[in-house]
């Protein structure tokens, strides 16, 4: 299972971030995903964790939709932007 960085640890491992998105979704979004999710890991016995991987690497779990879904969460994820990420079109 993935473990969630907090601040601190992103500012420490990272520096700074320049911006910061976060996500939100619906309850029944968070449902189906979840369902797939769940899906991968029972059809691998568990070998395989299931994820959503986009483009930007950000990686929401089981737990992560569930503690979103409870409350204890205040967003599905987050996707921060640093200085190196950010590409010159000069």
């Amino acid at each position: 299972m993935s473990e969630r960085m907090t601040m601190r640890d992103v500012i420490q491992e990272y520096g700074q971030p320049l911006i910061k998105l976060d996500i939100h979704a619906t309850r029944s979004d968070c449902e189906r995903l979840r369902e797939k999710l769940m899906a991968i890991r029972d059809l691998s016995n568990a070998r395989e964790q299931g994820y959503l991987d986009i483009e930007c690497k950000l990686f929401i779990d089981v737990d992560d939709i569930d503690r979103y879904l409870s409350g204890e969460l205040d967003t599905l994820g987050e996707i921060y932007a640093f200085e190196d990420d950010i590409k010159s079109t000069n």
